[in-house]
């Protein structure tokens, strides 16, 4: 089954004030519509992610979603059913089974909100995270309660919404023209069923400055993950005088090979730390087929990897990284080398170790015909 993901971003949303759209304004060190596409590239099974974006705000999109793995973003239009609308035909053409349509405003949806909408799409055209009302309801006339309502059935709607996508993009187009409230409105004059998924306060969407404040608040108290990733390099010598280890210079008679600046040492680490938090490896953020990164200096890619820990509202517990090979000596440049890993990382120098070891003259490293590096990464983020 393939299911595709319409991330609607294209509002100017400056009611939240702070100059920008609300979705490119920041929470935690991390855009707001970087939250949300990230909980659904973490998620497992989405085989599409698509933005819908003012075509205004395109180079802010692209800051937001640097490095993650999405569809080319489509442009809005006059309005969000239209956007909406727009989304889904740009789908059209290599459909999915079924779409969740979300609003990048609320950037807290849980997975298992998600699971629970996919599973209720079994029985239904359409199902929608939604509360049920609890508050009192009155009716006004903007200064005077003309009378109460009663709030026995009454929902408050939510998003992600979830379509069978043949239905929606149906039900899409017959709507054009008309003033409809949301995805599920567009669904219900169309004759579909759409069912309703009890969500949580906490997926509630930024629409004013005190939203900015909540959702700090939230993410201050959210209960923090512990988690670890792994990374392994191998780079080979070639003729040289010198090479980059750790992001120092050691002289040497040779030099690795590589398309960057061959950094065995800062590869590994910079892969581990990826791995803890689920963003890939180092090849999908600085493809070699790119030749801006040829020569490049491997701590680049290690402040790329130290830079979405933070937006991810997280910090580096530690890092552990062994170099193997026969020569140069790594001894004399170990203190040099954890101490340029902090640096580069902002860390203390004590969260970081580096060792080294041979292989006995066993194998590529033994036979002195290049360098292997393994490392370990902690890191904690908010779950």
């Amino acid at each position: 089954m393939k299911i595709a993901v319409l991330i609607m971003a294209a509002g100017k949303g400056l009611r939240a004030g702070g100059g920008l759209p609300k979705q490119y304004r920041k929470i935690a060190g991390q855009t707001v519509l970087r939250r949300a596409l990230s909980l659904f590239c973490q998620y497992p099974g989405i085989d599409r992610i698509t933005t819908i974006i003012h075509p205004d705000d395109r180079h802010l999109y692209e800051e937001s979603a640097s490095g993650l793995k999405l569809a080319p973003p489509v442009s809005g239009g006059d309005n969000r059913q239209e956007s909406v609308r727009l989304g889904l035909e740009a789908l059209a053409g290599d459909p999915p089974d079924l779409v969740l349509i979300h609003d990048a405003a609320r950037p807290f949806v849980m997975h298992t909100l998600i699971d629970e909408i996919i599973a209720a799409l079994k029985l239904a055209d359409g199902a929608i995270a939604a509360i049920p009302m609890t508050d009192t309801v009155k009716l006004s006339d903007g200064q005077h309660i003309l009378k109460g309502i009663a709030r026995d059935g009454l929902w408050r709607a939510q998003t992600p919404q979830g379509f069978r996508f043949q239905a929606i993009l149906q039900a899409h187009r017959a709507a054009r023209g008309l003033a409809l409230t949301d995805d599920a409105d567009v669904a219900e004059h169309a004759g579909l069923r759409v069912r309703l998924v009890p969500a949580s306060e906490d997926n509630f969407k930024i629409t004013h400055e005190a939203d900015f404040a909540r959702a700090e608040r939230l993410l201050a108290r959210a209960p923090k993950l512990t988690r670890t990733g792994m990374g392994y390099d191998v780079h080979r010598f070639e003729a040289g005088s010198a090479i980059m280890l750790c992001g120092v210079e050691i002289p040497f008679r040779k030099k690795l090979a590589g398309h960057s600046d061959a950094d065995v040492g800062l590869h590994a680490i910079t892969d581990a730390i990826l791995g803890a938090i689920a963003q890939g490896d180092i090849g999908q953020h600085f493809p070699p087929s790119d030749a801006q990164w040829k020569g490049a200096a491997s701590d680049i890619f290690l402040a790329h990897a130290g830079r979405l820990v933070r937006e991810q509202g997280g910090e580096i517990i530690n890092l552990d990284v062994t170099l193997i090979c026969e020569a140069p000596r790594i001894g004399p440049h170990r203190i040099a080398m954890q101490h340029r890993i902090a640096q580069i990382l902002d860390l203390p120098p004590g969260r970081v170790s580096v060792k080294a070891t041979t292989t006995e003259g066993l194998g590529f490293t033994g036979r002195a015909e290049g360098i292997a590096a393994q490392a370990v990464a902690s890191v904690s983020v908010p779950e």
